[in-house]
């Protein structure tokens, strides 16, 4: 499996300067009805210098041109201050306009306050996680960013997952050198106006149930999620393999998951993980492997011989790959069909699905209720970039 490369976009550039600003801690917005927000102290010779020169630039006579707004500057304080969306720094609201129109495809709010009590709830009931990949000058006054947000909901027995990507355009005021919109674009609905009904829809059939067992998994990055699939980058890992009849079925399972209980060279016990990997490396599906991912300590050099002919050790070197969910018994016509319809989603969508697929089993089937299961097709792109 050949790795495939992420657009030069996704790896931050290297600045030497950024605008300072006072942080605002979103936390204690949530704590308290929303006030608005007054500086009471300045601590830092440049955070006082920064408001006299504010200061100045208000009472400056209509006649007077404003100053240019400095883009670079900006998009060089969205990279450093946009991680702290979620954390306990917080984002910085001296870099905001009192009046900050905000928007998603189910939120809308006209305030700075509204804005962070926004952030304090989402963190308050979702623990988010959020990855910004690229921040890039898109108009005159107009800033466009590229993220990853995925969220727990902690007041549901079961925590559902649920994942958003998609890009934020940032306004500029160019009489105050601060932000004055932030609308969202969901990669995974058409209708991003508010209020949309396709994006509550959206939220609803993340919060169903799929059992994901406590094991170690492949790690992976959610890129991309569509209304069909999951663009993710895997690390790589290290499976055990051996030959499978197709790719849904059990033979040679026990082989492998004996080696990982002792049947290898040094009668070494190695911890179970998740999912059970079985995959076709052609389009015929004439050549097809079962494989169990071992743990991501584990290396080549330290893993005890197979014992057992036709078993093997391979490193995969990660990459691009696309994945589509579903429950139930994953059947062979089940696995051909969603396969089917994951590689013809690709293609309308212009990605480059490479030839064979996998199915990922991440449950035990005499244990787990058909409804909950969670199993995955994937296939590996190649020549994929991140816009």
């Amino acid at each position: 499996m050949a790795t495939s490369q992420l657009s030069d976009h996704i790896f931050r550039p290297s600045f030497h300067r950024r605008p300072i600003f006072r942080q605002c801690h979103p936390t204690s917005i949530f704590l308290t009805p929303p006030k608005n927000t007054k500086i009471k102290t300045i601590k830092s010779q440049k955070k006082i210098k920064y408001v006299i020169y504010q200061s100045l630039v208000d009472k400056q006579s209509p006649l007077i041109k404003s100053p240019t707004v400095d883009m670079k500057k900006l998009v060089e304080f969205l990279y450093e201050d946009l991680p702290h969306l979620f954390d306990d720094q917080g984002i910085d609201c001296m870099a905001y306009d009192d009046y900050v129109k905000f928007r998603d495809p189910i939120t809308k709010h006209d305030t700075i306050d509204g804005y962070l009590f926004n952030i304090a709830m989402l963190k308050q009931l979702f623990r988010p996680d959020f990855q910004l990949y690229w921040v890039k000058q898109t108009g005159p006054y107009e800033i466009t960013t590229r993220w990853t947000m995925v969220m727990k909901f902690v007041l549901l027995p079961w925590k559902p997952e649920l994942v958003f990507t998609g890009t934020s355009v940032m306004g500029v005021n160019p009489e105050t050198n601060k932000f004055n919109s932030h609308v969202d674009y969901w990669d995974s609905i058409q209708n991003n106006d508010y209020f949309s009904l396709e994006g509550l829809v959206d939220v609803i059939k993340q919060l169903r149930i799929y059992k994901t067992p406590d094991l170690e998994t492949p790690g992976y990055q959610i890129l991309r999620r569509t209304a069909v699939y999951e663009v993710r980058k895997y690390d790589p890992f290290i499976v055990v393999e051996t030959e499978a009849d197709n790719l849904a079925g059990n033979r040679g399972f026990n082989d492998v998951a004996g080696y990982i209980f002792g049947k290898n060279s040094t009668t070494e016990k190695i911890p179970m993980t998740t999912p059970v990997f079985t995959q076709a490396f052609d389009a015929e599906k004439s050549k097809v492997s079962i494989q169990i991912v071992l743990p991501s300590d584990k290396s080549l050099s330290s893993l005890p011989a197979p014992n057992k002919e036709g078993i093997s050790l391979r490193k995969t070197e990660g990459g691009i790959a696309a994945a589509i969910k579903f429950s139930g018994k994953p059947t062979d016509d089940i696995v051909r069909e969603k396969e089917k319809q994951l590689r013809s989603s690709l293609i309308k969508d212009g990605l480059k699905p490479k030839l064979g697929c996998m199915l990922a089993r991440y449950n035990d089937p005499g244990r787990t209720w058909n409804f909950i299961m969670r199993n995955e097709v994937l296939i590996w792109l190649e020549d994929f970039k991140l816009d």
